[in-house]
C-alpha cells in the first residue's frame, strides 16, 4: 500500500509523519479521523523512505513486535492500565525506533485517542494487520487476546524467518570466500603466468587466452566490471518495480527450481496463519480476506486473496474462487472446503498454518541440503578452470623441453 507523508496540526502543535492508504484522499481522510487538521498530504517516494530508515533508526522486526505483543498480554491481564504499561513497555524496550513509537502511542492514549488509531499514526512501524487486529480487540473488549493472537502470529513468522536465514548462511559464506579466491588469483596469480607465457612466445589454448583476457579485465578495468554489475542491480531493480517486473519475479519465485516449494508453503502457511487469527479476533471474512491480501508479498497470492474476497462477497464459497486461481496447492484448498462444510473454519485454518510452516521447515531443510553441495561444485569448476588454464601451458613447455632434449 502507498505511504504518504504529511503535515498536520493537533492542540496547537505542528504534527508531521507517514500513513499508509491507497490514496492522498484516504490519507487525508484518516489524518483528519485522528482528530488532526491536515495542512499538507504528499505521496512519499522510495528515496525519501530510505532515508528515513537508514539513520539510525531501525524497523521493528517481528520478534520485536512479538515480544511486544507478549509482554503487552502479561501486564495487561495483572490488572495494569494501558497507559502504564506502554509506559513500562517503553522503558525496557531496546529498538530505538520502536521504543518512540510505543511513547507516542502512550501520549496519544492519553489524549483520549484509541490505541489502535494511535498505532496507526507510528508511520508503519506498526504492521496494519496488527492495527486491525487491536482496533477489533477494542471493539469487542477482548484487547488481551486479540494481542496474545499476535504474539503467535509474530512468533511463528520470526521461527520461519530465522530458519531460512540459517539456512542460507553457510551458501552465502561460500560464494563469498570463492569469490575473493578468484578475484586475488586473477590480480595476483594470474598475472605473472601471463607475463612468463608473453616472454616465451608460445601459442596459448583457448581457456588460458579466455582465462588471461578476464584478468586483464579485472586488473587494468576494474571500473567497467563494477558499472557493469551496477547497471545490472539497478536495471533489475527498475524493471521489478513495473507491474509487469512484479508479476515476472512473482511467478519466477513460485516455480523456480528448489526455491519455488518452499516459497508456495510458506504463502500458504502465512495466508492461513493470519486469516485464522483475524478472523477469530471477530473480523468478517471479508475484511479479514481484505487484510490478509495486503500482507501477501507475492502478487499472485495477493490478487488470488483479492479475488476470493471479492467472489465471497457475492455469496461464494471462500474455496471455489483459491481453487480457479491456481496458486494454492490443493491441501489448504480442501482443508478450507472442510472447514465450510463442518462449520469449524478457524481451527481448520490453525490446523492448515500449523501443516504447512512445518512444510515450510522441511523446504528449508532441502533446499539448504540441495544447494551447498550445488555451490561446492559450482565454484569448484570455476576454480578448476582458472587452474587448468595455467597448467595446460605449462605442460606444453615441459612436452617442448622433454622433445628438445631427445
Amino acid at each position: 500500500m502507498p505511504s504518504f507523508k504529511y503535515v498536520a496540526y493537533k492542540d496547537g502543535k505542528e504534527v508531521k509523519g507517514s500513513i499508509e492508504a491507497a490514496d492522498k484522499e484516504e490519507a487525508a481522510a484518516r489524518i483528519k479521523e485522528q482528530g488532526q487538521m491536515v495542512i499538507k498530504v504528499e505521496a512519499e517516494s522510495s528515496l525519501s523512505k530510505d532515508i528515513n530508515l537508514s539513520f539510525g533508526k531501525k524497523k521493528a522486526s517481528t520478534r520485536d513486535l512479538s515480544v511486544f505483543c507478549r509482554q503487552f498480554v502479561s501486564i495487561s491481564t495483572a490488572g495494569v492500565p494501558i497507559v502504564d504499561a506502554l509506559e513500562m513497555l517503553g522503558d525496557q524496550t531496546e529498538n530505538k525506533a520502536l521504543q518512540e513509537a510505543i511513547f507516542s502511542v502512550k501520549a496519544s492514549v492519553q489524549q483520549g485517542n484509541t490505541l489502535a488509531n494511535s498505532m496507526r499514526q507510528q508511520g508503519g512501524i506498526f504492521p496494519s494487520m496488527m492495527i486491525n487486529m487491536v482496533e477489533a480487540g477494542e471493539s469487542s473488549g477482548n484487547l488481551e487476546t486479540s494481542f496474545d493472537r499476535m504474539a503467535t502470529q509474530f512468533e511463528k513468522s520470526t521461527r520461519i524467518q530465522q530458519l531460512v536465514k540459517k539456512s542460507m548462511i553457510y551458501p552465502i559464506a561460500l560464494t563469498v570466500i570463492v569469490v575473493a579466491v578468484v578475484i586475488v588469483m586473477m590480480v595476483l596469480v594470474i598475472p605473472t603466468f601471463s607475463d612468463m607465457y608473453a616472454d616465451m612466445g608460445q601459442e596459448l589454448p583457448a581457456i588460458t587466452r579466455f582465462v588471461v583476457g578476464l584478468s586483464d579485465l579485472v586488473v587494468h578495468k576494474w571500473y567497467l566490471l563494477i558499472a557493469i554489475v551496477v547497471a545490472v542491480v539497478v536495471a533489475f531493480k527498475v524493471f521489478g518495480a513495473t507491474e509487469t517486473g512484479k508479476y515476472i519475479f512473482a511467478d519466477i519465485s513460485r516455480k523456480a527450481p528448489i526455491f519455488g516449494n518452499m516459497t508456495v508453503k510458506s504463502g500458504s502457511a502465512q495466508f492461513a496463519r493470519n486469516l485464522s487469527t483475524l478472523t477469530a479476533a471477530g473480523l468478517s471474512m471479508i475484511d479479514s480476506l481484505d487484510i490478509v491480501a495486503k500482507t501477501m508479498p507475492n502478487l499472485r497470492f495477493r490478487d488470488a486473496v483479492l479475488d476470493a474476497k471479492d467472489k465471497v462477497s457475492q455469496g461464494r464459497p471462500l474455496s471455489e474462487p483459491l481453487r480457479n486461481s491456481q496458486v494454492f496447492p490443493n491441501m489448504i484448498i480442501h482443508m478450507i472446503g472442510i472447514g465450510e462444510e463442518t462449520g469449524n473454519m478457524e481451527d481448520m485454518l490453525i490446523t492448515a498454518a500449523t501443516y504447512f510452516e512445518e512444510e515450510v521447515e522441511v523446504a528449508t531443510e532441502q533446499v539448504s541440503a540441495v544447494i551447498e553441495p550445488l555451490l561446492i561444485v559450482v565454484m569448484a569448476g570455476i576454480v578448476g578452470v582458472i587452474i587448468m588454464s595455467v597448467l595446460i601451458p605449462m605442460f606444453g613447455m615441459y612436452d617442448m623441453a622433454g622433445g628438445g632434449d631427445v
